[in-house]
């Protein structure tokens, strides 16, 4: 069964104007699309992969070719963070769960919103923000490229809670090289009910 693209849940100008429309084709229809294309070739070249779900390569990620790490990683990265953000309105709040979790671990929400857009930021060249749930806590991290914290490869692992995307081709037609008012917008339109429900599965 070959990957395919999932539809963005929202129109291409729902999460303006934090995330501009063109933006928004660009990095679903374009940049995302040909992750799918390239994990697709890399996967049929290899009758050991057939069949296997990309949770099941992560585990093993460091044995298998750059094409299935950077395109796997590619496609689950992007498939999640459609679903991480949400038009106004329909973003929700964090859970008593998790907004306890967050006080907890990471010294209160406006702490973690700072915390994480300096991981966002530091993050040198391309590569992702994550809030992961780690030994039962709640941390904060980064991978470069299109890695994450499920890899066997990831310096940090954990399950996702949140993720944002740093690369240039997220932000780059509207933000230019700012990347930190990037990181500062993507709060407007986070999809809080996603995290939350991520956050359960992961405690």
């Amino acid at each position: 069964m070959a990957f395919t693209l999932p539809p963005l849940p929202y129109a291409y100008d729902a999460l303006e104007p934090a995330i501009d429309k063109e933006t928004m084709t660009f990095h679903h229809d374009k940049h995302h699309q040909t992750y799918v294309d390239n994990l697709n070739k890399a996967v049929d070249g290899d009758s050991s992969l057939q069949g296997k779900s990309l949770e099941e390569m992560f585990k093993g990620m460091s044995k298998l070719p750059k094409a299935v790490r950077n395109n796997g990683g590619g496609h689950w990265n992007h498939s999640l963070f459609w679903e991480l953000m949400a038009p106004a309105g329909q973003t929700g709040e964090p859970s008593a769960g998790l907004a306890a979790a967050i006080d907890r671990d990471l010294g209160g929400l406006d702490k973690f919103k700072d915390d994480f857009n300096a991981a966002g930021a530091g993050q040198f060249g391309s590569g992702w923000a994550w809030l992961i749930v780690q030994d039962g806590k709640l941390k904060i991290t980064s991978t470069p490229n299109q890695d994450n914290p499920l890899m066997d490869v990831a310096d940090e692992k954990g399950a996702v809670v949140l993720g944002a995307d740093v690369w240039e081709h997220a932000y780059y037609l509207k933000y230019q090289n700012r990347r930190a008012d990037y990181l500062k917008a993507f709060w407007s339109v986070v999809n809080w009910n996603k995290a939350n429900e991520l956050f359960a599965a992961a405690t």
